[in-house]
């Protein structure tokens, strides 16, 4: 049976050192990370995560503030918004929560983020520091993925790593950080010829398609690692749902070393990730402010 990893438990040892690190900031400073989240709409959903996102970065020591604007807010209007939180000096984070109404264009807002700002590391200009190795913001949920999978043990250099899934969000970037940790990488997607055969060669499986329950344990090698990203709402009976992976837990969890469940295993370690980066975003600042 598959060690479960427990990405709730490591999310709050992360969190922990985000809070240390702040109060270490600001000892020294008197700053505290700023961290300004945009939400557009009423998706219930969205509003939960943006809540929690809130509470844990105040419970981190942030100042958190979120801006609350209406479904049919012009693109114009989005953009002056976040004009002014990049001129702002209080705020290192800067978080448009996704995906947003069809009237806006998704990479025209990103890329109107500073991209010293762009804590969810989805600018064009992060996406290509990561893609060729230098330093920048990497999207929190490959790299709560990655360390993950290093708190796991799961041995990188030289393995095998499978992605199912392409998106800009976790598939490619989550490709590059395994590229960068000496694994061989291959991205699988919806065309992708004899799916489950591909993944069976994986020593690192990571599934990121939004299919419940699309990767069943004869898919998974004898002793690989799993990283299950999927997050999909089913329905349990008598008017109930719950939430489960792309994978199934329990016939995969018979043949893999280690197997992150859903909830509990990726998904906490999202938040904690975004905290860590608008840290970092802190610090940066503080020290092109002390050069200038």
């Amino acid at each position: 049976m598959a060690e479960r990893i427990d990405g709730k438990a490591r999310a709050a040892m992360l969190r922990e050192d985000v809070a240390a690190g702040v109060q270490t900031l600001f000892d020294a400073t008197g700053v505290r990370p700023g961290l300004t989240v945009v939400i557009i709409g009423e998706d219930p959903a969205s509003q939960v995560y943006v809540r929690n996102k809130g509470r844990m970065a105040e419970a981190a020591g942030f100042v958190s503030n979120t801006h609350r604007l209406p479904a049919d807010v012009p693109e114009a209007d989005l953009l002056a918004i976040i004009d002014d939180l990049n001129a702002d000096d209080s705020v290192h984070g800067i978080l448009v929560q996704l995906p947003l109404p069809d009237h806006i264009d998704d990479r025209t807002v990103i890329n109107r983020i500073d991209p010293d700002k762009d804590v969810d590391g989805f600018h064009t200009v992060n996406v290509g520091r990561l893609s060729i190795g230098l330093d920048g913001f990497v999207p929190c949920t490959p790299l709560g993925c990655l360390d993950l999978l290093k708190h796991s043990g799961a041995p990188l250099t030289g393995a095998h790593a499978v992605i199912v899934g392409r998106s800009n969000i976790v598939g490619k970037p989550m490709a590059a950080l395994l590229l960068a940790e000496h694994c061989t990488v291959t991205i699988a997607h919806s065309r992708t010829r004899d799916l489950a055969a591909l993944c069976r060669t994986a020593d690192i499986l990571v599934a990121a398609v939004g299919r419940p329950g699309l990767i069943s344990g004869d898919w998974v090698k004898e002793g690989a690692t799993v990283i299950d990203v999927g997050i999909n709402r089913i329905d349990a009976g008598e008017g109930k749902t719950r939430l489960v992976g792309d994978v199934d837990f329990e016939s995969a969890a018979q043949r893999a070393a280690a197997i992150t469940p859903v909830p509990g295993g990726v998904g906490p370690m999202t938040i904690a990730c975004l905290l860590s980066n608008t840290l970092k975003a802190a610090k940066r600042a503080r020290g092109r402010a002390s050069q200038s």
